[in-house]
């Protein structure tokens, strides 16, 4: 990490003070290659590792090579950026973790929380830093010794947000809510996290959880299906992966049985589910690109806080919402509006 750190200070130091942080891009992968001011160039790779492909993860992979290219060509210096996706397979994973640490990458960017924690595991032992996205629990992870600071050799952003929020959303539309269903992978410790969150301000409202667990996004319809056969008010789902890997499926059964969905991702929304207040997945994915500046110029990971993503802007699915006879004004709590997507 020492070496690292040297070479990519005197690169950084004079462009890094005027870098801009902002754009996004679709791509699969990028390279931004600039000449230094010396006439030489110098390359720094960094590993991406995306956990399993879907909205929300796309957004943020996409977000993050945009502007990790953005910040390479105002300083002047070249960032290869190698994209992996483990499309939810751990041995796959585990074997991307161990391909960038054998290719000795400069940084890695794990995405979600699976991701984290296998690269976490992987870097065990060598000097390459982490900057994760996307993980909703750090500390619990086993990622982070507090938000503040991380320790070890990582930090990044976290997408955690405040489901109080969520249920005022819900009450909005419907204030005789009494039961909500629950769909989401109990392996996911993102998702664990998120709806033991949930559980006090449901108990306080009087509303009732009704769960139905899923293990692949196989399972996800005929989680979706027994939920509108109970007669729940409206599910709730969280930023879980598999779920999110599934989430029109989900959207269209629910809306067949008249369900509205709430989800914790904008992305999931605009996947057909109704409304959300909270992530936007683009900021977050620049936010964590502009942190791997960072540590490649030098700053300790171990003391750099953990950031939180929670802007809490309201989305709705004017779609979602029109087949659901619902009218989405009903959503502005804030009297400041709120993005609209179809």
């Amino acid at each position: 990490m020492k070496n690292m750190k040297c070479k990519l200070t005197a690169l950084f130091t004079a462009a890094a003070l005027a870098l801009s942080f902002a754009g996004c891009g679709a791509a699969a992968s990028a390279s931004a290659s600039v000449a230094v001011d010396n006439g030489q160039q110098a390359d720094y790779t960094v590993g991406i590792l995306q956990y399993t492909s879907h909205s929300s993860l796309d957004e943020i992979a996409a977000a993050i090579q945009s502007e990790l290219e953005q910040q390479a060509q105002a300083a002047g210096v070249t960032v290869n950026v190698e994209l992996k996706n483990g499309q939810g397979d751990a041995a796959t994973i585990n074997d991307i973790c161990k391909m960038f640490v054998s290719d000795q990458v400069d940084l890695i960017i794990p995405i979600a929380t699976p991701a984290a924690t296998a690269a976490a595991a992987a870097v065990q032992g060598t000097d390459i830093p982490l900057v994760y996205s996307a993980v909703t629990d750090p500390v619990a992870a086993q990622l982070a010794k507090s938000m503040e600071e991380p320790g070890e050799n990582m930090t990044g952003t976290s997408d955690y947000i405040d489901t109080a929020k969520i249920l005022d959303l819900v009450l909005a539309n419907n204030p005789d809510t009494k039961t909500i269903g629950l769909i989401y992978n109990l392996a996911e410790t993102n998702s664990v996290t998120t709806i033991e969150g949930l559980r006090p301000a449901l108990r306080e409202k009087g509303i009732e959880a009704v769960e139905s667990t899923v293990t692949t996004p196989g399972e996800v319809q005929m989680a979706a299906q027994n939920l509108v056969s109970k007669g729940v008010d409206a599910i709730f789902v969280p930023i879980d992966n598999t779920v999110a890997s599934a989430m029109s499926v989900l959207a269209d059964e629910a809306i067949k049985g008249g369900v509205p969905v709430y989800t914790a991702a904008d992305s999931m929304v605009r996947d057909g589910g109704l409304a959300t207040t909270g992530v936007n997945y683009t900021k977050l994915g620049q936010l964590t690109a502009q942190m791997a500046v960072q540590v490649l110029q030098g700053e300790d990971p171990a003391t750099m806080p953990v950031q939180v993503m929670d802007d809490g802007i309201v989305t709705v699915n004017t779609t979602t919402a029109r087949e659901l006879g619902i009218d989405p004004n009903v959503f502005d709590l804030s009297g400041e509006g709120y993005v609209s997507v179809e």
